[in-house]
């Protein structure tokens, strides 16, 4: 299905391409006044209507910041060229005023708000030029009306800032909208499951432990014995732990206790606790600017998020790598970021975590993650994953900072 629909926007796009590159290929050569006398301003316009082209035609093959840039830029050169070579051409005005506009396809925020500044100052330069340099026999639809043409511009740029703003704001609550559908079928998913299995498999699992526990104590058996048991005990308890976390995701406590929580402690607690798991691999946690802000959480379940997160950057680690902590209060946010040097994932794998089952992690189940997830949206937080492959990863945790820690 979305095969389909990105195989129609491309036949869309390209469509509308086309059509773009026959209308300036139009004025090119229909009526053109300078195709029959050749020179360097009709070549000019012939290399900006091919630079264009060329790019309009293959930014869906790269679609990058750098091309969406250069066509900005050409499109914006290419106007102004038409409006010093073609004078008489009153309304090649309308095209630079709407230059703006072709931004707003990209819904590129900071490319729009410098395609707003650039064209600005390019009219206020243009303006200035007809005015000051008495420039009133080329542009006399400029100069008989100065005043009036520079508010019908300021007009038209601060209507398509509102397009601009209204358009975006709305894909991003259509964004945030299609995040949440997806998380709530994810989580319908293995409710049902976990529903539907956890406690048919926790009653067999449970009378089997106790039988290999009273086994385990009788003096008859040997040590290799007491091994083989105690390691199928350490094997029904890893079950059992996976268990639970279904019915976590199953049926989640909404009324947990809220109370205020000191971050700051809550992080020295899952640091100690986790420093003797780091051990193992000569991994350190590193507490760096550890402020003391608050937030009103659950503590248990605000460890449990940490702990998850932290012992996940540990395990993504290298041998004698450390892990770098810290908490901040920012604009009414505690922020906290661990940061590790691991080999990082790519931004397919960053858009997966969460998922049921999907885990990087040999033996993992992608359990653990939805569980962090959940906690944070319980508390009003969002959990975010900035990481390049190979460079390691920060992870930014945000929750809304108490009424306390607004006053301070």
């Amino acid at each position: 299905m979305n095969k389909k629909i990105t195989q129609n926007n491309q036949k869309i796009y390209y469509s509308t391409v086309l059509a773009v590159i026959v209308f300036m290929l139009l004025g090119l050569f229909a009526g053109n006044p300078r195709f029959h006398h050749l020179g360097p301003g009709y070549f000019t316009h012939g290399v900006l209507v091919l630079l264009l082209s060329i790019c309009l035609l293959i930014y869906p093959l790269y679609k990058s910041h750098f091309l969406r840039v250069m066509i900005i830029v050409v499109a914006s050169t290419y106007f102004y060229t038409l409006f010093f070579l073609y004078p008489n051409t009153g309304s090649n005005l309308i095209f630079l005023c709407l230059i703006p506009a072709i931004s707003i396809l990209f819904y590129d925020k900071n490319l729009f708000h410098l395609s707003l500044l650039l064209n600005t100052i390019s009219i206020i330069c243009l303006f200035s030029y007809v005015a000051i340099g008495d420039r009133g026999d080329l542009y006399p639809y400029i100069s008989e009306d100065l005043i009036g043409n520079i508010i019908n511009f300021l007009g038209s740029q601060a209507i398509l800032y509102f397009i601009f703003y209204l358009s975006y704001e709305r894909l991003k609550k259509q964004k945030l909208y299609y995040e949440q559908i997806k998380q709530s079928e994810r989580l319908k998913t293995t409710g049902q499951l976990a529903a539907a299995m956890a406690h048919e498999i926790r009653n067999p699992l449970t009378v089997v432990k106790g039988f290999l526990q009273l086994y385990e104590k009788e003096n008859t058996n040997n040590e290799t014995s007491k091994r083989h048991y105690s390691l199928m005990i350490n094997e029904l308890s890893t079950a059992e732990q996976v268990i639970s976390q279904y019915l976590s995701i199953a049926k989640p406590d909404k009324d947990t206790e809220t109370e205020l929580v000191n971050v700051k402690s809550v992080l020295q607690s899952v640091t100690d606790l986790l420093n003797a798991y780091g051990l193992l691999q000569d991994n350190k946690i590193v507490l760096s600017k550890v402020e003391d802000c608050y937030i009103a959480a659950n503590t248990i379940e605000l460890k449990q998020l940490l702990i998850n997160i932290i012992k996940n950057a540990m395990e993504a680690s290298k041998v004698g790598d450390s892990v770098v902590v810290t908490s901040e209060y920012k604009k009414g946010w505690v922020e906290i970021k661990v940061t590790d040097c691991g080999q990082g994932m790519s931004k397919e794998e960053v858009d997966s975590l969460g998922t049921p089952f999907y885990s990087l992690k040999s033996r993992g189940t992608g359990l653990g993650m939805m569980i962090c997830f959940n906690i944070a949206a319980k508390y009003k937080g969002t959990i975010h994953f900035d990481s390049v492959k190979g460079q390691g990863t920060t992870v930014t945790i945000r929750f809304p900072a108490t009424n306390a820690e607004l006053d301070k």
